[in-house]
């Protein structure tokens, strides 16, 4: 049988069919819609908003909702062409493209987000609003459905992709980096990155500052860690590793282990550009004898602080931002005369929790009210700062009667909702009662017996209080001088001889130190010769990449050894210059950049020609034989 096409026929056909996928899909109708993916959210939770557009021209107009309810924390978009060919009839293509918007709600209640819109050649079309139910605080539990569904739709060819973004956005939280972290040069293989939840905030509200070291090489230990000088912010710590825990990122399509030094919440507390100094590491890397130390300096960030928005109290405190509550405990409402009333002032929330101030404690004449202890409970929650301030007042009724402590109030922004808002309490009524005496006030008590019980409680000695002091003296005859007793000269002479002492370990400890260097020097040298002997024995085996591995760190360990500093990271013009500077001739030069351009090209790009392992271990030997 005779064939009558070929493969390259079916792929030129394609091609025809993709070139005229603009016309047919301005013949089909417009396919627009938006779904949630839930249909009851908390004020402190985040949603996702699909926006869904089917066979738009290339020039549709895509306006996203908008609406004060809601905060939009990230947005992304994605698109994709499918095309179904089935019984034989005309190819159906289809150009799909996804808005994703990860929202918060500002308030509580039944909410809707307003309907996205969408130009096509001057027309508009407009997408049904999505209803949500908002309730304050946080909603626990996976989101039943998607809301706004109108119709039935086509499985979703990016819901993967959707669940591995929004997996790891839910892993991270509010901590999405503004920046991402870029390689630098020099330090490519390990370097010190500190990045910020958000460079854009008002006065008093909360910026999370992240130092990570990211690496390819094993880690020892971190010796020493400088923070960056915030000056002009408050600072809480809010988390700080005792050990070194990785976790695996990629940048610039390379992976690295990230560790986590320090995060800390900082607090503006004046508007404008504030910068943030770099931060200082000293690392260790490698294990045992292998290990040495590298310094490694962050970059540097600058955060854009806004003043408040007027509208507010004069004279505000810049801690007073944030989600706050206010509340009022009272112990007991009815008491006896004498008795005393405890009341606690908790200003519950998320923000700068110990520099708030919650509101005095006011009341009428006939309670006296005592200054109050203040007691703080911080327990941050994903990176966020939050907890309770509480102020205990001691009140004591000085009559009989019913008493009103009248409502509190406290103002502060709330940065989410861009708005200043008042949490209040509820006045407390307190009813005093006569005692088992029956006097209806502590003054009228005869004054004069509560004055003359409190002296003697405090400054009458009675029989069975304190004795009168008495005291009891005598003669002595005059002692020895100091400087006529046995122990006078040599407690002069000791620090003399103490210091003499201290020289001369010091000394003897300087020479063993010169010698312990240049020991610990031929130590890795021949440890190094001893990994080249080992590479040899790979030289044979059919894992090309672990001979070559092998023969870079045997010459990188004999380097470090004989130029007494770490050459990892080196570019190799660097590391010419390092060994011009040790004495070393250009023929042993050659062919140190021989075997580790050679090395990298075997383990990336082949190598496996037994000839060519064998000249790059001569040239290893010969480079390590005959150092002055």
């Amino acid at each position: 049988m005779r064939r009558t096409g070929s493969a390259l026929g079916v792929v030129f056909a394609v091609f025809a069919l993709l070139a005229t996928a603009p016309a047919w899909a301005a013949s089909d109708d417009l396919d627009f819609y938006q779904t949630a993916d839930r249909t009851e959210v908390g004020t402190e939770d985040t949603f996702r908003l699909t926006v869904v557009v089917v066979d738009a021209p290339a020039n549709a107009q895509v306006k996203l909702p908008e609406s004060e309810d809601f905060s939009v924390l990230s947005s992304s978009r994605s698109s994709q062409r499918s095309i179904s060919l089935s019984g034989g009839g005309p190819a159906v293509i289809q150009d799909v493209t996804r808005h994703v918007l990860v929202m918060r709600a500002n308030r509580a209640g039944r909410l809707k987000v307003p309907p996205s819109q969408i130009t096509v050649r001057g027309k508009t079309y407009r997408t049904q609003p999505v209803e949500l139910t908002v309730k304050a605080g946080r909603v626990g539990g996976a989101p039943p459905g998607q809301a706004g569904r109108g119709r039935d739709r086509q499985p979703d060819p990016f819901s993967s992709i959707q669940s591995q973004m929004q997996q790891m956005e839910e892993a991270f939280g509010d901590m999405a980096e503004v920046d991402r972290p870029t390689i630098p040069r020099g330090d490519s293989d390990l370097f010190l990155r500190a990045s910020l939840d958000r460079d854009t905030v008002y006065v008093g509200e909360q910026v999370t500052l992240s130092l990570y070291i990211y690496s390819r090489v094993d880690l020892s230990s971190v010796d020493a860690v400088t923070m960056p000088k915030l000056e002009g912010f408050w600072t809480e710590e809010v988390e700080s590793p005792t050990q070194l825990s990785g976790e695996q990122r990629v940048v610039d399509g390379i992976p690295y282990r990230a560790y986590l030094l320090r995060r800390r919440a900082i607090f503006p507390v004046k508007s404008g550009t504030l910068p943030i100094t770099a931060a200082e590491a000293d690392i260790t890397t490698g294990f045992l004898f292998a290990g040495h130390r590298v310094h490694r300096v962050s970059n540097a960030l600058k955060v854009k602080v806004k003043p408040l928005p007027p509208g507010g109290p004069q004279d505000m405190p810049n801690a007073h931002v944030g989600n706050w509550r206010l509340s009022m405990d009272v112990s007991q409402t009815r008491v006896e005369l004498g008795q005393p009333v405890t009341v606690k002032v908790s200003l519950e929330g998320v923000g700068n929790v110990k520099n708030v101030t919650p509101p005095a404690l006011k009341g009428p004449a006939a309670l006296k009210i005592y200054d109050p202890t203040t007691t703080d409970k911080v327990s941050p929650q994903r990176h966020r700062v939050q907890g309770r301030r509480v102020m205990e007042y001691l009140v004591m009724p000085q009559r009989t009667g019913s008493f009103t402590l009248p409502a509190l109030e406290f103002t502060y922004f709330d940065p989410r909702a861009r708005k200043y808002e008042v949490a209040r309490t509820d006045p407390v009524t307190i009813t005093v009662e006569a005692g088992a005496g029956g006097a209806s006030s502590i003054a009228s008590a005869s004054p004069q017996a509560s004055s003359d019980q409190a002296n003697e409680q405090k400054n009458v000695l009675t029989a069975g209080g304190l004795r009168p002091v008495r005291y009891q003296a005598r003669f002595e005859a005059p002692g020895v001088p100091v400087w006529q007793r046995g122990f006078f000269v040599p407690a002069v002479l000791a620090p003399l001889g103490l210091l003499l002492g201290v020289a001369l370990i010091g000394g003897v400890r300087g020479r063993l130190a010169l010698r312990t260097e240049a020991g610990r020097g031929r130590q890795q040298a021949k440890a190094a010769r001893k990994r080249l002997a080992d590479a040899e024995k790979l030289q044979s085996s059919a894992d090309v990449g672990a001979f070559y591995g092998e023969v870079e760190k045997a010459l990188h360990g004999f380097l470090e050894a004989r130029l007494g500093m770490p050459v990892v990271g080196l570019t190799r013009e660097v590391l010419a210059e390092k060994l011009t500077a040790a004495g070393a001739d250009t023929e042993r030069r050659a062919k140190v950049l021989f075997v580790l351009e050679a090395c990298d090209f075997g383990r990336y790009g082949g190598g496996g020609n037994p000839a060519e392992r064998q000249k790059v271990m001569d040239a290893a030997a010969a480079a390590m034989e005959g150092w002055a």
